[in-house]
């Protein structure tokens, strides 16, 4: 059985190098694919035209999610996530330095499994990304979408 992924949609690159550090430092090996906007996130998960394009046929175990990227938005990153039935199941997390309620509200209307707010402070941040990924690569469980 192949090891699951983390797809990792960030467009900054020192919340990028941050978040993948961190997961490190937490000792999840688990291989994590970055998508630096939306379009690259659709592109993997789906392929042009909607086809999946999985390199190992496998969904990663979680998506971590920003909310503010170029191209596409994070919204409707979620929204195609959620809209197929491969990925309907898929647990996304979003991790965004967005404080806005009106943000959060929309995002768990969407079918986010979770919202976190990227902390300012690099000890927090650290922190949280490792007990993030800690439950969503080791305790969660997800149905098969067959």
């Amino acid at each position: 059985m192949p090891t699951k992924s983390i797809l990792l949609v960030e467009d900054n690159p020192d919340d990028e190098e941050l978040i993948l550090r961190s997961l490190r430092k937490a000792s999840i090996a688990n291989a994590v694919t970055v998508a630096h906007d939306g379009a690259q996130a659709l592109e993997y998960l789906f392929g042009e035209g909607g086809r999946k394009a999985f390199t190992d046929g496998q969904l990663p175990a979680v998506v971590l999610l920003d909310l503010k990227l170029p191209k596409v938005g994070g919204f409707d990153v979620l929204k195609a996530i959620r809209s197929h039935a491969e990925t309907r199941y898929l647990p996304v997390v979003i991790l965004t330095s967005s404080s806005e309620d009106e943000d959060m509200a929309r995002s768990y209307a969407g079918g986010a499994n979770s919202y976190v707010r990227k902390p300012v402070d690099f000890s927090e941040f650290a922190s949280a990304v490792s007990q993030l990924g800690l439950y969503w690569m080791i305790l969660n469980n997800v149905p098969d979408a067959t």
